[in-house]
């Protein structure tokens, strides 16, 4: 801040400066000389005067068009010159790892005066650690890579290798034995998918959707199948490796000729003596254009089998131009008769399926759990907005129809995240086959959503079409301002473009709606009539 910035100043000294080349303004308690400034107003000059804030309080002028991190940039920081005489600021920035005060911005468990059956003091003070180091490490790469497209720097990929993060994202097993979780705060043994939920959110929270998959979703779901089925020579060159963020892998499923249709895979492989010559191409894959393996979905003679390949002669990959930022790292990847060592088959020949079918439980699970944290901060914004925007006189809030869409999207994701809490404490007390067996018809049902006829209307329930109808209602809140990407709705213009990509990967939509009910019919006794 200014040096000047301490000085206080009577409302009699402010209202007298205000003319071309002596300009000042008020903007919550505090004092800003916008005299040189004035010419390079993005607005122009002429709004400071006849906007009626010249030589005034412009505080609810500026938050009708600005948000409050403009405050704390470097260059308009300097601008202040003192604060007025007997005030003191109202509006304050969180410090790092602080809980929103704002109504439903947080979830229940971490609200003060409510209660939770499956949270403890230990996920609360593990919450506070992860969401500080996500704030200060993660949410600037998040900004420099959502604009620039480009791949997350090293030097965070290193941060949260340190912490141990990675790891952690790929939930409780083996994987975290004699690990330091985030400086030691837990040990690997206490941690469990609560734990991991909490890393999903909060890197939700800090991260467009696209730095979400960017910052190595590809190694989340393309790791489990080596951790599980890999052989002990793969899993010692492979996992360390990529755990500690030196190696990034992509899961190869989906191909255009198949799409959802994973038993419709036309990438073969044919054996040659102790190697698999692997020619096809896929798909959407993310991370693909950086990734040193290629955990991929192949047709062998005896059926659907998982292989692992290494970048090298043969593979390659370009990006394919998406809704988001090119920071995901989504590719076209061609495998032309790539020799791969059989060595590297994961899990049985010929029983892919069931390789890739448990594995897709737990991915669905993580796009479930960002998915409810970016709602969240939809929510959020929409409260601050409404109640900031100023529109015939009155706070947008005096709108009934707006109040109405606030309580269309509080009650969305409050459903969300009751449902996806209850599916979490089951993870937690089930085996991983028991997971497969009995998970993936509710957490396919979780992921989806089917609009339920109830009192003569359709309520939108459950993550991905609910995040879509949160979408398009925060959209109306915003008007204008939510169809550009900087400024009041950034994170709305946002959410509101990238919002589809949870309703398509790891699955669509409609397809594990359909997924749930068939596992539900599967289970139905025989012995029961109406």
């Amino acid at each position: 801040m200014n040096t000047m910035a301490t000085r206080e100043y009577d409302w009699d000294e402010i209202s007298k400066h205000k003319k071309k080349g002596d300009l000042w303004v008020v903007i919550d308690a505090k004092v800003f000389d916008l005299s040189k400034f004035a010419d390079l107003h993005p607005g122009g000059a002429n709004v400071l005067f006849t906007g009626a804030v010249a030589g005034k309080d412009a505080t609810r002028a500026f938050f009708g068009l600005h948000r409050h991190e403009v405050l704390l940039k470097p260059q308009y920081k300097r601008l202040q010159i003192g604060n007025v005489r007997g005030q003191t600021e109202s509006i304050k920035a969180l410090a790092a790892g602080e809980l929103s005060n704002v109504p439903y911005a947080e979830p229940t468990w971490l609200t003060s005066g409510y209660h939770t059956p499956y949270y403890t003091e230990k996920h609360r003070e593990f919450q506070k650690v992860v969401r500080s180091f996500f704030e200060t490490v993660v949410r600037p790469e998040s900004v420099n890579t959502e604009e620039s497209g480009k791949r997350i720097s090293q030097t965070v990929v290193d941060k949260m290798a340190e912490t141990n993060i990675i790891a952690m994202r790929l939930g409780p097993g083996k994987h975290l034995e004699g690990c330091s979780l985030m400086g030691g705060i837990l040990k690997p043994e206490e941690f469990d998918y609560f734990y991991e939920a909490i890393i999903h959110t909060e890197l939700s929270r800090v991260s467009s959707r696209a730095v979400v998959d960017g910052l190595l979703a590809g190694l989340v779901i393309g790791l489990p199948p080596i951790l599980n089925y890999g052989t002990p020579e793969v899993q010692r060159k492979v996992v360390p490796e990529a755990l500690a963020g030196r190696k990034y892998i992509a899961l190869a499923i989906s191909e255009a000729f198949a799409g959802s249709d994973v038993g419709g895979l036309q990438t073969t492989a044919v054996r040659d003596g102790d190697h698999w010559i692997v020619t096809g191409t896929k798909k959407w894959i993310t991370n693909g254009t950086f990734a040193d393996y290629f955990t991929t979905g192949c047709k062998t003679e005896t059926g659907f089998t998982v292989i692992l390949i290494e970048r090298g002669p043969g593979v390659s990959t370009k990006q394919i131009k998406t809704a988001y930022s090119s920071v995901a790292g989504t590719a076209f990847v061609t495998f032309d008769n790539v020799r791969v060592p059989v060595s590297n088959t994961l899990g049985k020949i010929g029983a892919g399926m069931s390789v890739i079918l448990s594995n897709f439980n737990h991915e669905r699970w993580m796009v479930t759990a960002t998915s409810i944290s970016a709602q969240r901060l939809v929510v959020e914004e929409c409260l601050k907005w409404a109640n900031q925007r100023i529109v015939f006189g009155k706070p947008l809030t005096s709108q009934a129809v707006i109040r109405a869409k606030l309580a269309s999207m509080i009650s969305r994701v409050e459903s969300c995240q009751n449902w996806f809490e209850s599916v979490t404490y089951q993870m937690n007390n089930m085996t991983y086959a028991q997971q497969s067996d009995k998970l993936a018809g509710p957490i396919g049902l979780l992921k989806q959503c089917v609009p339920i006829i109830f009192v003569g209307r359709s309520w939108p329930r459950y993550v991905s079409r609910c995040g879509r109808e949160s979408a398009e209602d925060a959209t109306q809140i915003f008007g204008g301002r939510a169809l550009t990407t900087t400024g009041m709705g950034k994170f709305i213009e946002n959410y509101h473009r990238t919002s589809g990509f949870d309703a398509i990967l790891a699955g669509a939509e409609d397809v594990l709606g359909d997924l749930g009910v068939r596992q539900a019919l599967k289970k139905m006794p025989r012995d029961v009539r109406l």
